[in-house]
């Protein structure tokens, strides 16, 4: 069975992955080998030669749009960073487990991953304020 994890969010790419970039990569849409996968844009451009579709990869997101086990989350990350150097990947993405209250984000910040857990206080508690 396993633990499934919903995930929303993205983690931004700046400057856009090329599609000579991302050719053959295993975070295209459909694979099913990584708990993230790139979000490809194509773009239309005329030129005097015909029709030339530009690709680009400009974020990662969830690999899938419902629940799944995402339990390499923070490592496919990691490993998409290392991938690409000389790209700036920056964001978060919240991330909800199947039992009540089991919730996180994943952020990315100074080329570093990082699990990030929410702080719960109470409404009269001192900590409130």
């Amino acid at each position: 069975m396993g633990y499934n994890t919903s995930i929303t969010g993205e983690i931004k790419i700046s400057p856009p992955l090329t599609n000579r970039e991302i050719a053959g990569s295993a975070f295209l849409p459909g694979t099913t080998n990584r708990d993230v996968r790139l979000v490809v844009e194509e773009v239309t451009v005329e030129t005097d030669d015909g029709t030339l579709i530009r690709r680009t990869a400009t974020a990662l997101e969830a690999s899938s749009e419902g629940p799944y086990k995402a339990y390499h989350l923070m490592e496919h990350i990691t490993e998409a960073m290392t991938t690409w150097p000389g790209h700036q990947f920056s964001g978060h993405l919240e991330c909800s487990g199947e039992d009540a209250g089991d919730l996180w984000r994943v952020v990315v910040r100074d080329s570093r991953v990082e699990r990030i857990e929410p702080r719960i206080v109470w409404p009269d508690s001192p900590d409130a304020a």
